[in-house]
């Protein structure tokens, strides 16, 4: 299975990386910057293409790592080419976009196509998701110092929309309402955001997101009738707070208006993983073995529906003010 790679930036150099520990056949990389493709291909011992057409026409799959505002055309002419396709997220610039390429993609069903919400392979989040149950009350914090990488979207698309994937993957119910607030600091576009997210079945999500931050974090934080889950994706742990009708080894005792009840704390040490190479080798399965991708673009495209109404949201606060 013959893959290549699309854009040679910092993360396109490790997805070339990545893939060389798969069982995909990496034979190539295309960049609009020919002397960055050369680099790029003399330091993965691979072949460089002058153009996006002779990449297409020598693989299998592509790996579409370039700016998020090239994703739309890269995917389509791929697909349309008979190519299985990678997209880093975002999966495009905007909604429309997203919904014009999931036509595109539906006229090709045997194509598989993933979109890159890294954050569902890290053994953080993975472990936490057997004790998550029907979540009421969600808090995500995720913060960056500034990085003109990423820049040509909003910290919504940027930043907050890994934690919308994690939210739409753990809240099965549908949105009632969106509320948001954001501020633009450096960038044509907001680099800070808040977002309150409310589900039909009551649950409620406080996401915060920006990109000019002292400290790097990126917390989520799970609240549910039995229990309080907390991940930390940048460290690859967790803490699971479980009440129980039972008494487990080092569990404390605690008196509820229910009776006795058992409070037990799991801790989750920080696990060595490569999420990236980890979801890359599960888009080769699903090549493979005709399954549907993890990350499927209907999803993503659900994704960016809610970043979508957090950005209009923010756009109708901007008018009021």
């Amino acid at each position: 299975m013959r893959i290549g790679v699309v854009g040679t930036g910092h993360l396109g150099n490790i997805h070339l990386k990545c893939l060389k520990a798969t069982p995909f056949e990496l034979v190539g990389v295309y960049d609009i910057n020919p002397s960055r493709s050369s680099k790029a291909a003399q330091d993965h011992g691979i072949s460089s293409y002058e153009s996006l057409d002779q990449l297409i026409a020598n693989v299998d799959a592509l790996s579409i790592v370039s700016d998020t505002t090239s994703h739309s055309v890269i995917s389509t002419q791929a697909l349309e080419a008979g190519k299985h396709i990678f997209i880093e997220k975002p999966i495009t610039a905007n909604l429309a976009e997203a919904n014009a390429l999931a036509e595109v993609q539906a006229r090709y069903p045997k194509l598989k196509a993933q979109v890159g919400h890294v954050e569902r392979y890290n053994p953080a989040f993975q472990e936490a998701l057997q004790t998550v149950n029907n979540p009421m009350f969600i808090e995500c914090h995720r913060l960056a110092t500034f990085n003109p990488r990423g820049n040509d979207v909003s910290v919504i698309l940027d930043l907050m929309i890994h934690d919308l994937d994690i939210l739409l993957n753990v809240v099965k119910a549908p949105i009632s309402e969106v509320r948001s607030n954001g501020v633009k600091i450096i960038s044509s576009t907001p680099d800070i955001c808040n977002a309150r997210i409310e589900f039909e079945n009551g649950c409620v999500a406080n996401m915060t997101a920006s990109r000019l931050s002292l400290k790097q974090m990126r917390k989520f934080r799970i609240f549910q009738s039995d229990a309080y889950i907390g991940i930390d994706f940048l460290d690859k742990t967790n803490q699971v707070i479980q009440l129980s009708d039972t008494e487990q080894d080092n569990s404390l005792s605690i008196e509820t208006d229910k009776g006795t009840k058992y409070i037990e704390i799991k801790s989750q040490p920080a696990q060595n993983s490569n999420a990236i190479e980890d979801e890359l080798n599960d888009f080769y399965q699903a090549i493979v073995s005709d399954t549907e991708p993890v990350v499927n673009i209907k999803h993503a495209v659900k994704v960016m529906e809610l970043a979508h109404r957090i950005e209009q949201n923010l756009k109708s606060y901007a008018e009021v003010i």
